[in-house]
């Protein structure tokens, strides 16, 4: 952390074997700033009681998604998590860290989504969790 000649809050990224300078946030990608958004988001000190995530790994790396899985487990210890994905990765990911999860898989066919393996006369094939 810095401060700016005009006065300005700055941050500056140091990684060994990167580079001879630290980096400012502006010579960052979307990814990595988004990825630093989610490790102060999931390792907040304070967690909401509830944290939606919403396709986390839009304009991350796919191999930062593992990293990402075990973000997403640490801060469901603390917290209720859910996420909405896309990635197959990230859901395998949460698989293999997490071992209380509940996966709900969507299709859509013929304009209509379904949630995979329940027929219209089925119960839900989850439950709310109890507090």
């Amino acid at each position: 952390m810095a401060s700016g000649d005009d006065g300005r809050f700055e941050l500056r990224f140091h990684q060994d074997g990167l580079l001879l300078r630290p980096l400012s946030a502006a010579e960052l990608s979307d990814g990595t700033l988004r990825y630093l958004l989610w490790v102060a988001a999931l390792l907040t000190p304070r967690p909401p009681e509830l944290l939606v995530l919403n396709e986390p790994e839009t304009s991350l790396h796919p191999d930062l998604l593992p990293a990402l899985a075990a973000l997403i487990a640490t801060a469901a210890a603390r917290t209720q998590v859910a996420v909405v994905t896309h990635a197959r990765p990230l859901v395998l990911g949460l698989q293999a860290v997490h071992d209380d999860l509940t996966v709900l898989e969507l299709e859509k066919e013929d304009g209509a989504t379904w949630l995979v393996g329940q027929s219209l006369l089925d119960r839900p094939s989850w439950h709310w969790p109890k507090r």
